[in-house]
């Protein structure tokens, strides 16, 4: 399905009223229904936008462009291909669209420059890759990917991150590729306003296989050579084929401290909770409490999402084979 310009308002009314998800309520057994044949969930970013100072016209370009997103997303995985090529399918389309701090899109350092973070991990076998602090890969998602199958490693970084990537045919440019005019001026406002943002993609295939991954350009002002939780499994990013797989937005720090990513599915194994109820108990609850600002996009095993929050909002979007169809911005 294909969001018309004149159904983008009402997507707009639906998310004011914070109609924005269909997971399952905490406490509800694993049992209530048959596992969608796939399902896709992303996020373009978690933060403090407001219904009130974005307009209407640039509300309207996100939720497009997350609506693209989806739709290339469910297309490969309808057509029966796996969860790991949908997950680097549709973050590679976001890593190309500016208005998303990954790939084009990416926020500046202190010193003016951009570097990169991203991460994939396949949930049928816990294999993992990532990259970070990357300044010429076009498209780090797929440099992490290629970690992961093409090498012995698990993470990645600077230089050696580049020259690998260059190895096995990864397309690389001139740094000034990520330069955007909006990037560069919200540098400039950085003293008076940290800006957070990231994009992820978590899928589930026909074959029963999850798959999740994140990118981003971290924050903006941030240190030379910091990295966040983005290409960190665990904390930006986690899959397992026992319970979900999480990827996560927002403030990097405290989700390596507190490997949110993995503490949910955590939850969901050793404590038995549905994976909204991971969700709120790791976001709402101990991020909260711990200071912590973000959000998570999940899928679990049956293919039911958790899109949860504990900022004012999140890009993000969900679709499954039933036809279900999310598209949201505010909490």
């Amino acid at each position: 399905m294909k969001i018309s310009p004149f159904l983008i308002p009402i997507f707009f009314l639906f998310v004011a009223f914070g109609c924005t998800t269909s997971g399952n309520k905490a406490g509800e057994t694993e049992t209530l229904h048959e596992p969608y044949q796939y399902a896709l969930v992303l996020h373009g970013g978690a933060g403090s936008m407001n219904f009130e100072s974005m307009p209407p016209e640039r509300q309207q370009l996100y939720l497009g462009s997350l609506d693209s997103a989806l739709r290339i997303g469910l297309e490969l995985l309808a057509a029966g291909g796996s969860s790991l090529d949908a997950v680097e399918t549709v973050i590679r389309y976001l890593e190309d669209h500016p208005l998303f701090n990954a790939g084009r899109g990416a926020v500046f350092t202190s010193e003016g420059k951009n570097e990169l973070d991203a991460s994939i991990m396949t949930g049928w076998d816990l294999n993992a890759g990532a990259v970070a602090g990357v300044t010429d890969i076009r498209n780090p998602i797929s440099a992490a990917r290629a970690v992961m199958e093409q090498s012995p490693h698990v993470l990645l970084a600077g230089e050696g991150a580049s020259r690998f990537a260059g190895s096995v045919g990864l397309e690389l440019v001139d740094p000034s590729y990520f330069y955007t005019e909006r990037r560069y001026e919200s540098l400039q406002r950085a003293l008076e306003s940290q800006k957070h943002g990231t994009v992820g993609c978590v899928a589930l295939d026909r074959r029963g296989n999850l798959c999740a991954g994140t990118s981003t350009g971290g924050m903006t002002n941030k240190r030379h050579g910091r990295i966040g939780d983005s290409p960190i499994i665990g904390a930006g990013t986690y899959a397992s084929n026992r319970t979900c797989g999480v990827s996560g937005t927002g403030q990097g720090e405290y989700f390596i401290r507190y490997t949110v990513a993995y503490d949910i599915s955590a939850l969901m194994e050793y404590r038995g909770m549905g994976v909204e109820e991971a969700a709120r108990e790791v976001i709402e609850k101990k991020l909260v409490e711990a200071g912590g600002e973000g959000g998570v996009i999940c899928l679990d095993r049956f293919g039911r999402p958790a899109m949860v929050t504990n900022t004012a909002g999140m890009y993000r979007a969900y679709g499954n084979s039933d036809g279900e169809r999310i598209v949201a911005i505010f909490k």
